[in-house]
């Protein structure tokens, strides 16, 4: 017998070896940010910290162009065709940076890392192997394993440096994604069927309504510049602390950890007050604000190492703040048929961001020095800033799913309305076609028990 209350174990192995494979890509990308600068300087004739910016950045500009298109093809195509396929092609990209011997090579490779965009095919496959209420733990595990995968890479970055430098880093990495692809053979169930999932996949059909979403372009703005902030920062700020702190690259993890857990001290409680005292929008403008004084003090305080430790410290603050906080507000404000759509543009937002933050931070820095990308970043910071100050507060609501047994459209419409009724129910959407209905409830006071009914008699 199922327990509707607990993940099933297949739904449990799914649920983490697929946040692993997310995990790895996120590895691929974040392992190399505290010390690519100072290697590519390194390399045989220099590099420019134009070129440096771009090779960070190359891996969002084709992740950015083909993750949506992933996606769709893999409903095409299989989910796991899919992501083979990305995966080959992720450790082709890591295996020609590995045996790069100068900055254009690895600006090539880095291009074709972020060529292998599996993201959106996984998305779909653990939809495929999970339950409708299950779904979103499956979901907060991938995204609990981004977040540990950037805070130990700024650790074992410059570890891993140490014994088997950058070149070993990349290739490490295309290893680990051939591994990537056993898991996914060996490890990760086949679905029994697979099928479009609003609440998980982008709709063609739904993008022109989240793209004229005035809410949800704040938000995909506000992640566009988060991660161009990021990449911009890690061209400049890996050599400014080799110049100020006395610690080779090999040892910078000994800046990063202690500001990395003062970071997540500060951010926990934050996030809880949010959610559960409906302050979120309080808490996010708050944490831009803090991010928008991070870039003011980065470009007056670049020079001297306690000026970029402290700096560091208030960044990771508000980064964490928002890099948890803005798929929380996504999925509060997001037409609930539209919420797969809605991330989709999301996540192609925040891999332009990387693009743009690091082709434009090390043009500025090579020509204006490490202050002006700052002032840049500054700049799209504040701009957010307006844009949040102006946003409508998101509503105190959670998303749910219910599966329906089969029923006409007409009936669905009928079941929509009749929902929509029930105390505490502030939208409800039934999706004949993929036989689920989709609520966003009060998360204080709703009538679990009214909707439930009418979800059981199917009316």
């Amino acid at each position: 017998m199922l327990h509707p209350e607990r993940m099933t174990a297949l739904e449990l192995r799914a649920s983490l070896s697929l946040a692993s494979i997310y995990g790895l890509r996120m590895l691929g990308m974040f392992l190399i940010l505290p010390i690519f600068a100072i290697y590519a300087q390194n390399l045989p004739g220099g590099a420019a910290d134009w070129k440096i910016g771009l090779a960070l950045g190359a891996y969002g500009l084709t992740q950015a162009l083909l993750q949506l298109p992933f996606g769709m093809a893999s409903d095409r195509y299989g989910r796991k065709r899919v992501i083979y396929f990305g995966l080959a092609i992720f450790a082709l990209g890591s295996l020609i940076a590995a045996l790069a011997t100068n900055i254009e090579t690895i600006i090539l490779g880095r291009a074709i890392q972020g060529a292998g965009a599996v993201s959106a095919a996984v998305t779909a496959l653990v939809a495929d192997l999970t339950r409708e209420e299950h779904r979103t733990k499956a979901m907060a595990m991938i995204g609990g394993t981004i977040g540990i995968s950037f805070a130990v890479s700024l650790v074992a970055g410059p570890a891993l440096n140490q014994w088997i430098g950058v070149p070993g880093i990349f290739a490490l990495t295309g290893i680990l994604t051939v591994l990537a692809m056993l898991v996914i053979r060996f490890v990760v169930p086949d679905p029994q069927s697979s099928r479009f999932h609003s609440d998980a996949e982008a709709s063609t059909g739904k993008l022109k309504e989240v793209l004229h979403d005035a809410q949800l372009l704040r938000l995909n703005f506000g992640i566009f510049s988060l991660h161009a902030a990021q990449m911009a920062m890690f061209v400049v700020v890996p050599l400014a602390l080799l110049k100020t702190s006395g610690l080779d690259a090999n040892h910078h993890w000994q800046v990063y950890l202690p500001v990395m857990v003062v970071s997540f001290i500060c951010m926990v409680p934050a996030i809880i007050y949010g959610e559960k005292k409906a302050k979120l929008k309080t808490i996010f403008v708050a944490a831009i604000a803090l991010m928008f004084g991070a870039q003011l003090l980065f470009a007056g305080l670049i020079g001297q190492f306690w000026g970029i430790v402290t700096s560091l410290t208030v960044y990771f603050i508000a980064f964490n703040l928002l890099e948890a906080s803005l798929p929380s507000i996504i999925s509060k404000i997001a037409p609930a048929a539209c919420k797969g759509t809605a991330m989709g543009v999301y996540n192609t937002s925040q891999s332009l961001g990387i693009f743009i933050g690091g082709s434009v931070g090390g043009w500025l820095s090579h020509h204006y020095g490490y202050a002006s990308v700052f002032m840049f970043c500054s700049v799209l910071i504040a701009l957010w800033l307006i844009f949040a100050i102006s946003m409508k507060a998101p509503p105190a609501v959670k998303s749910l799913m219910f599966r329906l047994r089969e029923m006409s459209a007409e009936t669905a419409q009928r079941l929509a309305a009749r929902l929509q009724t029930v105390q505490g129910v502030r939208e409800a959407v039934v999706l004949a076609d993929e036989g689920v209905a989709l609520l966003k409830v009060d998360m204080h006071a709703w009538d679990e028990n009214a909707a439930q009914q009418l979800i059981e008699k199917g009316e």
